[in-house]
């Protein structure tokens, strides 16, 4: 598994010798040794050394010096839709915006003002009910709209991107920045927000009659049902779809691999890019599935799928 050698591990630190008393200023939810599966679409997950809801932008300010002066990497998460998490400890501070503060949503004619921490699901409803439209493509997508902007959430031909007017940001030196679409490199399934913790994001969206919007929210969610594997836990599309070969599922099923096993890990029988966890699945097992998959795609079509979602090993 020459690959698996390319995933930066994470960081050893001095947190064996900092107790939750480091933390004690912190107004949000602190647990210790957070088992972090209950946090992911995968069901998978090791603890959390240090599992931390900020109150407010405040909160996350002091918990981002804290982490500093400790040496204690950040990991954040949102909805976990897009993650594989490490069955070993993470070793550092995981940082879930999960407080209303950061789940604030607000309308200014056609703008919605969304925070971090707002599920997508909740932001479609809302813009529907206003006769907003444009934000359709993404339902059925587990995600908040943290995740969703740093990922570039989107289907072929639509992505979150295209309504992004700013997003305002904490760099992890606890300064906040709002930074206009300009300043902003989206791409394929990325873009450069993942350097930053994301706090909110303005939209520009569409005024359309509501049963049009409620039409097509019904039309995108029921195409994902129909046909993405929605009914076991996984982490969604795994890799992303090669830009000359095409659908990275077409290429996987190509190969033969829909129903291949380890251990509690699968390749899907109904999309082949979604691996899904069909019980007491370990990252340890997605991770030699996603090598063997990757190693047949690459036999058979020459070349090397990149994997869409976030590994935390």
């Amino acid at each position: 598994m020459n690959w698996l050698k390319n995933l930066k591990p994470v960081k050893k630190t001095l947190s064996s010798c900092i107790g939750r008393g480091a933390f004690n200023r912190v107004k949000g939810v602190i647990r210790e040794d957070e088992p972090l599966c209950g946090y992911t679409t995968f069901k998978i997950g090791g603890p959390a050394k240090y599992f931390v809801e900020p109150q407010d932008s405040d909160d996350l300010k002091l918990l981002v010096k804290l982490a500093g002066k400790y040496k204690l990497p950040i990991f954040v998460i949102g909805a976990g839709s897009n993650l594989l998490v490490s069955d070993n400890v993470i070793n550092g501070v995981v940082i879930k915006l999960n407080s209303q503060n950061f789940k604030k949503l607000a309308f200014d004619n056609d703008e919605v003002i969304a925070g971090s921490g707002c599920l997508l699901s909740q932001v479609i409803k809302n813009s529907q009910m206003r006769c907003l439209s444009d934000m359709e493509f993404l339902a059925g997508i587990p995600g908040t709209v943290g995740g969703a902007l740093i990922m570039n959430a989107g289907i072929s031909g639509k992505n979150i991107s295209d309504l992004v007017e700013d997003v305002t940001v904490m760099d992890y030196n606890g300064v906040i920045k709002n930074l206009t679409r300009s300043k902003i490199k989206f791409g394929y399934r990325s873009s450069n927000l993942s350097k930053y913790i994301i706090l909110n994001a303005r939209l520009r969206l569409r005024v359309n009659r509501q049963a049009q919007i409620k039409s097509a929210i019904k039309n995108y969610f029921d195409d994902r049902k129909d046909k993405q594997e929605l009914s076991l836990p996984s982490a969604g599309c795994v890799f992303k779809n090669h830009h000359s070969m095409g659908p990275a599922g077409r290429l996987i099923d190509l190969c033969g691999l829909k129903g291949k096993r380890i251990g509690g890990a699968c390749v899907s029988e109904k999309h082949a890019n979604f691996i899904v966890n069909k019980g007491n699945a370990s990252a340890a097992d997605v991770l030699a599935l996603m090598e063997i998959v990757r190693e047949k795609v690459k036999s058979k079509f020459k070349i090397t799928l990149k994997t869409e979602i976030k590994i935390w090993a």
